[in-house]
């Protein structure tokens, strides 16, 4: 599940159709509450994220740390026609934020470089 910057790029152009990549970042309720939560669901939240992953939805997720080398929040580079899609298919149905997990996620439309060229 891990990527280097390379496949990363392969991934983001190698989206089929008309969808368009995001980067969603979410950061999680502070402690003791989110780290118990992320405890609590984090099996159910990596079987989701693993079947995005194997559908081509998923191109990249990552736990974000802080200083100590705690999680904090997540990383995910995905792949939905739109942000309503991505919102209806992936986070009303997301465990993070289902059992408040993350309490505040933001979505950003991206767009690779454009000398970044693969067939």
């Amino acid at each position: 599940m891990f990527f280097n910057y390379r496949e990363l790029y392969i991934f983001i152009f190698i989206l089929k159709g008309n969808n368009m990549p995001f980067l969603v970042i979410a950061f999680d309720y502070p402690p003791p509450a989110g780290p118990e939560r992320r405890r609590s669901c984090r099996e159910e939240h990596l079987k989701q994220g693993e079947k995005f992953y194997e559908e081509g939805r998923w191109l990249c997720a990552a736990g974000i740390l802080n200083e100590a080398g705690d999680l904090i929040g997540s990383i995910i580079i995905c792949d939905f026609p739109s942000e309503e899609a991505l919102r209806k298919e992936w986070l009303d149905r997301e465990p993070y934020l289902l059992n408040r997990v993350w309490e505040k996620v933001q979505i950003f439309p991206i767009r690779p470089a454009p000398f970044m060229k693969f067939e």
